[in-house]
């Protein structure tokens, strides 16, 4: 029988094969970094280090912003992978459910499940949407789906339904807005909030800069 230790390197293995090709943003970096955070932050949670491993690390393995939307590939390629190496059900099933309700999905959108060691994973990946790496992480993936940067003819949105912020092709600036400011106040844990609330200052002081040079100010 594999001890936990194998499963977990044999999951690290299959995340980094799988994820070698992806975008920048959501590739094995962006992996290893949530996994280091829920590691981090765990330790001041009384949850099940297992499952927060394997949460953090299948967190995206299939993220349905690049599969056409589908958010049902996520789960069923990691449970596919974990039934593969006999992780038990029980801890399959928490997995599934953690992959399932991790995202930020619009501000109107209600979480169905809850755990623990959700909250550890959620906000050790919304840790890597703001500050330095999430300004980098959302500019990427603007670049990548060819966004403008900003328009100010375009105001945010911030009223938006779940398949309308899955849809929207607004300017980068504006997911500022609809996502990355809102997160410092959606934080479940004491350590994510202590460590979102230096992250969420950047981010402020980064858009003041940005305004300034976009004006042409000195």
């Amino acid at each position: 029988m594999m001890d936990t230790k194998q499963q977990i390197e044999l999951t690290k293995t299959f995340v980094k094969k799988t994820l070698e090709n992806a975008e920048g943003g959501h590739d094995w970096f962006h992996i290893l970094r949530v996994y280091n955070n829920a590691k981090g932050i765990a330790e001041n949670e009384d949850v099940d280090s297992f499952v927060v491993a394997l949460g953090a690390l299948l967190h995206d393995i299939a993220d349905s912003k690049f599969h056409s939307g589908d958010e049902t590939v996520g789960p069923k390629k990691a449970r596919e992978f974990l039934f593969g190496i006999n992780v038990d059900s029980a801890v399959i099933e928490h997995v599934v459910n953690i992959i399932e309700n991790i995202s930020f999905k619009g501000g109107n959108t209600v979480q169905k499940f809850k755990s623990p060691e959700l909250d550890v994973i959620q906000d050790a990946d919304r840790l890597d949407a703001i500050g330095a790496i999430g300004i980098a992480r959302t500019f990427n993936y603007g670049g990548f789906k060819n966004r403008k940067i900003f328009d100010p003819s375009i105001q945010p949105n911030l009223n938006m339904s779940k398949e309308e912020y899955k849809a929207s092709k607004a300017p980068t600036i504006n997911h500022f807005y609809e996502k990355l400011l809102l997160l410092k106040d959606r934080m479940n844990t004491k350590t994510g909030k202590r460590i979102a609330t230096s992250r969420h200052k950047f981010m402020e002081q980064f858009l003041d800069q940005f305004y300034n040079e976009w004006d042409g100010n000195k």
